[in-house]
């Protein structure tokens, strides 16, 4: 790390958000806690980097396991916490036959938990990295990667990714920022108390429905839809289970539509665990990142004629596709899912629909308008919801 100095330290970066904003440096006031230990760093690299590793900083926090997650355009892809793998996740996850360690099985979750919007991602780490996640993110399309240290081994690894281009920065774990925070827009300053918010296990105390019965492992899916929320651009829905994202809807407008699109995300997740998902007969020589995509043209229900001749190319032997029945069969074995808002629920459609996605558990702000309205849906579904008291709008 950069020597304590009184004197501000500046990064050049390559360029701002894009290309053409030049003029792009990262400034501090005295020492900088990131060290650029491989690559050249752009305005959003940092962006992500430095969201990122607070996600993953404060999920090992809250739940005491080693944490990642995978952030892309200054929101989280997927987010977890160190927890085995089914012998279906690791083929889902393409991670059948790799001995992971404890960091880089929480990575291969954060990674698997949405593939597609992962690909390119900035993986951000709680640990120090060892040759485990290093040969992880080595085969994955990443763009960087951010952690408190790594090992030699790691190093090693890591640094002849992307021809010796691969961006790896170190941030010291222990840094505690300014308790105020600017932000420059349209050439003026705003300036606010920084979020620093702590998510435990006191946000789930106050239990609205009848249904009570909040076990362990609901309140480590819970807090870790929090904390993944806490740096989701608003409006943010996330659904949780088995340690693990697997439904993130960010930045809309309208809460449903968050909701919605975190469902769909968390209903292709179970899918891509269905039998005829896990024994495609890819065509030789396809990537991994073709075969993903091929498993989620397997799930559109309507292709143009040009999509499915060059669909039905990825395989040596076409899949059947699942009707909607089937799908509905499928997904009715989804349940136990936990399901965090990063502010109150204006109105119980939210809850109608996290119900067919499996959820059983809920945390939200409360004090709505309607919250009599949402405490009813919960309690027609079963649901167990509290109130966590604290909004956590990030934008």
């Amino acid at each position: 790390m950069s020597q304590t100095t009184n004197q501000p330290q500046v990064l050049e970066l390559r360029y701002g958000m894009n290309p053409h904003q030049k003029q792009a440096k990262l400034i501090g006031e005295g020492t900088l806690p990131i060290k650029v230990v491989n690559g050249d760093p752009g305005f959003i690299n940092l962006l992500d980097a430095f969201n990122g590793f607070q996600l993953a900083r404060e999920l090992r926090r809250a739940t005491g396991l080693p944490a990642a997650a995978s952030f892309k355009h200054v929101s989280p892809a997927g987010a977890a916490v160190a927890a085995p793998l089914t012998p279906e996740l690791k083929k889902a996850y393409f991670v059948e036959g790799l001995e992971l360690s404890p960091l880089a099985t929480a990575y291969a979750r954060a990674r698997g938990a949405d593939r597609m919007s992962s690909f390119g991602d900035a993986a951000a780490l709680s640990d120090i990295v060892d040759a485990s996640t290093a040969q992880l993110l080595k085969r994955e399309v990443s763009d960087l990667v951010v952690a408190p240290g790594y090992t030699d081994e790691a190093l090693e690894i890591l640094r002849a990714k992307k021809n010796g281009g691969y961006l790896i920065l170190q941030i010291d774990p222990d840094f505690v920022p300014n308790p105020v925070e600017t932000r420059t827009l349209f050439g003026m300053t705003l300036q606010q108390e920084r979020n620093d918010a702590v998510i435990d296990e006191t946000a789930l105390e106050r239990i609205v429905t009848e249904n009570k019965e909040l076990p362990e492992n609901a309140k480590r899916d819970l807090l870790i839809a929090l904390v993944t929320l806490k740096y989701t651009q608003s409006n943010s829905i996330c659904y949780t289970l088995d340690g693990q994202t697997i439904g993130i809807g960010a930045g809309q407008q309208s809460r449903i539509h968050c909701t919605r699109l975190a469902g769909d995300k968390a209903d292709r997740w179970f899918l891509r665990q269905h039998p005829t998902a896990l024994n495609m007969a890819f065509r030789q020589g396809l990537s991994r990142a073709e075969q993903n995509n091929a498993i989620d043209l397997w799930l559109e229900e309507e292709l143009t004629p040009v999509e499915q001749a060059a669909w039905e190319a990825c395989f040596e032997q076409v899949p059947a596709r699942l009707t909607r029945e089937e799908k509905r069969e499928w997904l009715s074995k989804l349940q136990g899912v936990s399901y965090g808002s990063d502010a109150f629920l204006p109105f119980r459609d939210n809850l109608d629909r996290a119900s067919r996605s499996g959820v059983k558990y809920v945390v939200q702000a409360g004090s709505s308008m309607r919250d009599e309205e949402v405490v009813k849906a919960a309690n027609d579904y079963g649901m167990v919801m509290a109130y966590s008291g604290v909004r956590l709008f990030h934008h």
